[in-house]
């Protein structure tokens, strides 16, 4: 029974493969358990506070289901309050144009016993909503299980960043530009009509 539902699910897998170039999200079964310290709603500094991922096999799949697992690649993913009206943070099934999960925490073999991992979030994470997702990748390196740490609607264990991202940080550096160029044209313009009084005397 075991052996025919593992198999199912690779042949499943290599289906998506075959008609996409890439595996599809709804293809993937839930086989980690995967654990974040954030409380519901904490907020968290980026460049000072830490996040603890676990993550390890779930107890209630079959044995052997793991047995295509190569790496772990464990990432902060944005929950649904942070996608709204913005396309760079949109879910799609296709896993190799889904925007969910752009931030990785960390990437380790595969190991069969329970893992974990101390991450300082970086200062560059956009300010919003996430939770935690890990990946279980076979020896070509395509996605074959996973596991999160919020549930399936993803409305719970959710918490949120404030960081600088790299979005505000170009704006607030276009603004810079734009008023040192203001401020010298300002000076150009009054040494020109100097110039020009001065020539009429």
């Amino acid at each position: 029974m075991a052996h025919g539902v593992l198999i199912a699910s690779l042949l499943l897998c290599c289906i998506a493969r075959t008609y996409y170039g890439s595996v599809l999200f709804p293809s993937l079964k839930t086989t980690l358990d995967v654990t974040a310290s954030p409380k519901q709603g904490q907020v968290l500094r980026g460049g000072v506070d830490k996040i603890i991922v676990t993550w390890g096999l779930n107890k209630t799949v079959p044995t052997g289901t793991d047995s295509a697992y190569k790496t772990i690649k464990v990432k902060l993913c944005y929950a649904p309050a942070s996608q709204h009206d913005r396309a760079w943070r949109k879910t799609e099934d296709n896993l190799s144009r889904d925007k969910t999960c752009q931030h990785k925490i960390v990437v380790r073999p595969y190991n069969k016993t329970v893992q974990s991992f101390e991450w300082v979030v970086e200062r560059d994470v956009p300010t919003a909503t996430y939770f935690v997702r890990a990946y279980a990748y076979d020896s070509n390196d395509f996605e074959v299980g996973y596991g999160q740490s919020t549930d399936p609607k993803k409305s719970t264990n959710l918490f949120e960043v404030h960081a600088i991202s790299g979005r505000h940080a170009s704006l607030d550096i276009s603004s810079v530009c734009f008023n040192v160029f203001s401020v010298l044209s300002l000076f150009l313009f009054f040494y020109v009509e100097k110039r020009k009084g001065n020539a009429s005397m």
